[in-house]
């Protein structure tokens, strides 16, 4: 196990989010962590940061123990790093939710047979393009009925059951409509528009992954709109314009999908308004590609929780916080009357062909998460990435827990080199560094933090998210010797390597 020294929180604090009515969910506390070493067993600040884990998160009331998931490393996928699922403890005080401290319990390497997946891109790893093999830039992560992990996975997109060590079992069939591919109709798993004019956008495949309370579906959403599913403002089909964005259900035993949804994202114009002045609005182009979706929770009967969050915030593209947020939102979805549009295309338009319903969405957030940030003063992260409902509370009330992808505190130039980002934090005189990877920062600077948020709202409310997700405490049964196997599997390697 490892514990870590935490250099920013917030004190306890209850506020009423508006719009929302009073006794929703409030804010509690923050968690700031340290990029420690993770328990991999490998060398390297590249390899063993324990950092840019926040990319989606699970709860297990069993243990007691959050999984959360890595991206696929630093170095935007051109350079070699072994994506990993990270399992920790949080010390949540029973009776406000406020978080005192974080221990990590064990780090799972994704493999297949002998070998892990690898975070380089395609082309890299695999010599081709269109090649997928063992490239995992994994995003969403879930829990199925028998103790397995799901990973979603930006490259493919891509949603891969594992096993409770890290072992590959199968692959969930992409469908062929999101797959991304060039004029010829040569899928291209690397490169971005021109040459790709279909399917997925190059570093927007499933995002979010969820897993229904009763065990039998799985809902992965693309971050942002298909390559051609958009009109530009020159008459050019583009997605980036587009707030049309696809839900995937797939049904678990066969792997196989059953319908695919339209989820609208926030208007760029509404967004816009929530910025003060216009130097730093967002241009159209920016609507399907600045703005999209993060993470999704399954509330039941066919109903969801959905982050969304825009580019912008504090992290090692803004080291000072120095742009306006306009977006980090969590909004609740119906798929019931939504219509099945596997079989439809949205190519060369912005809005939805006649007969075609997206899933219903509520008019006001569920969590307005900046706001609740910027009222307390907390600088508001760029990439907050995942959600979970934790432990329940002494008077009945749930958390619900967040955390960010602070990308490792790490950058790179356009030849692949690493850079550690250094920043005296969130203020108008704010200064910020780069340094080689591993070296120590400038006095008065430290690494860019990963950020544990705790939010709380009632039992009511809890109850009122329609089927509610499953008490926390009921997924016991189902991963019952999870933390035991995964702690095998990390000592194994840490054996091996030694």
């Amino acid at each position: 196990m490892r514990s870590f020294a935490f250099f920013a929180s917030a004190a306890v604090a209850a506020i009423a989010l508006a719009p929302l009515p009073a006794a929703a969910i409030t804010f509690v506390s923050s968690l700031a962590v340290p990029n420690g070493t993770d328990l991999s067993g490998l060398v390297g600040a590249g390899n063993n940061r324990f950092g840019g884990f926040g990319s989606d998160l699970i709860y297990d009331a069993g243990s007691g123990k959050f999984w959360s998931t890595t991206d696929r490393g630093p170095g935007g996928g051109v350079l070699s790093y072994a994506p990993r699922a990270q399992g920790f403890t949080l010390d949540i005080n029973r009776t406000t939710g406020a978080i005192g401290g974080l221990t990590l319990t064990d780090t799972v390497l994704y493999r297949q047979g002998s070998d892990t997946f690898n975070g380089l891109n395609p082309q890299l790893l695999n010599g081709s393009s269109a090649t997928l093999g063992r490239s995992l830039d994994p995003e969403g992560l879930a829990r199925l009925p028998n103790g397995n992990l799901l990973v979603s996975d930006e490259y493919g997109p891509s949603v891969y059951e594992f096993t409770k060590d890290g072992q590959f079992v199968r692959a969930f069939q992409t469908p062929a409509n999101l797959l991304p591919r060039d004029a010829n109709g040569t899928v291209n798993f690397v490169d971005g528009r021109n040459p790709l004019v279909t399917g997925r956008q190059d570093n927007r495949g499933f995002e979010g992954l969820a897993v229904s309370p009763d065990g039998k579906t799985a809902y992965a959403i693309l971050q942002d709109p298909l390559v051609e599913e958009g009109l530009s403002n020159k008459g050019a089909a583009d997605g980036r314009y587009s707030p049309n964005t696809r839900i995937v259900a797939y049904d678990i035993a066969t792997g196989t999908q059953k319908a695919q949804y339209i989820y609208q994202l926030e208007s760029v114009a509404d967004i816009n308004d929530r910025i003060s002045g216009t130097k730093n609005d967002f241009d159209a182009d920016k609507q399907g590609r600045s703005i999209g979706v993060s993470s999704l929770v399954a509330t039941g009967d066919g109903k969801l929780l959905v982050l969304e969050r825009d580019n912008r915030g504090y992290g090692v593209d803004d080291p000072n916080g120095g742009k306006p947020v306009g977006s980090k939102r969590i909004f609740q979805i119906d798929l019931a009357g939504a219509t099945d549009v596997k079989d439809v295309s949205l190519s060369g338009t912005n809005t939805l062909p006649a007969g075609v319903k997206p899933v219903t969405k509520t008019a006001t957030p569920f969590l307005d998460i900046a706001a609740a940030l910027q009222k307390m003063g907390l600088p508001v992260p760029e990439k907050i990435e995942g959600m979970a409902f934790g432990p329940r509370l002494a008077d009945g009330s749930y958390t619900l827990i967040v955390v960010t992808d602070n990308d490792y505190s790490v950058t790179q130039n356009g030849a692949g080199t690493q850079f550690d980002v250094c920043t005296s934090g969130v203020s108008g005189s704010g200064t910020s560094a780069q340094v080689a990877l591993g070296a120590a920062c400038p006095a008065g600077m430290t690494l860019i933090p990963s950020m544990v948020y705790s939010f709380k709202l009632s039992e009511a409310e809890y109850n009122a998210l329609s089927g509610a997700v499953p008490e926390p405490a009921t997924w016991a049964t189902m991963v019952l010797g999870f933390g035991l196997v995964a702690g095998a599997a990390r000592r194994r390697r840490k054996a091996a390597v030694a």
